[in-house]
């Protein structure tokens, strides 16, 4: 999910990490075998003068499978699941009704939940970055899982 927000103007940084679950400190390998009660989970910083918290959840919509319940394309798992963590009444009402037109969109059932936001942990170094750091293993991935065939039938696109 890097990748789609870094190439948005106004998205400062990304951050992948953990969100969502009581233990402190996770680690993927914890987090991987379903070990925590969190998820998988991306903190994007922007600049709001330049890109809307709105604008930042269709990048979101567009970039997953708010369809599916059972994690996210070929991931499953709790801690694939996809979910949107909110801070304050705005950002709960803009996400609520941003799920409600995806909905709309797609003609199914949205079963991404909205969230009140919890402690994020930082993923390791090397999750960071992944798309870049590894590209031909991303890819492989990406193409392994199916993720773009599902973006274009879901949204007619494969994301940003």
């Amino acid at each position: 999910m890097e990748g789609p927000f870094d190439r948005v103007p106004g998205v400062l940084q990304t951050w992948s990490g953990y969100t969502g679950g009581p233990e402190v400190g996770p680690t993927y390998k914890d987090i991987s075998y379903g070990r925590t009660g969190h998820y998988e989970a991306l903190r994007v910083i922007y600049d709001p003068a330049k890109i809307s918290y709105a604008q930042l959840l269709e990048v979101f919509w567009r970039n997953i499978d708010p369809t599916q319940s059972d994690g996210q394309f070929c991931d499953r798992g709790n801690q694939y699941r996809s979910a949107v963590f909110t801070s304050d009444p705005d950002e709960i009402a803009t996400a609520e009704a941003s799920r409600t037109a995806a909905a709309k969109k797609l003609g199914k059932t949205v079963v991404t939940e909205v969230l009140p936001r919890s402690d994020f942990w930082l993923a390791e170094d090397y999750h960071q970055d992944f798309y870049q750091k590894s590209p031909g293993r991303y890819l492989q991935y990406r193409m392994g899982c199916g993720r773009d065939r599902r973006l274009r039938e879901l949204w007619g696109t494969t994301g940003h």
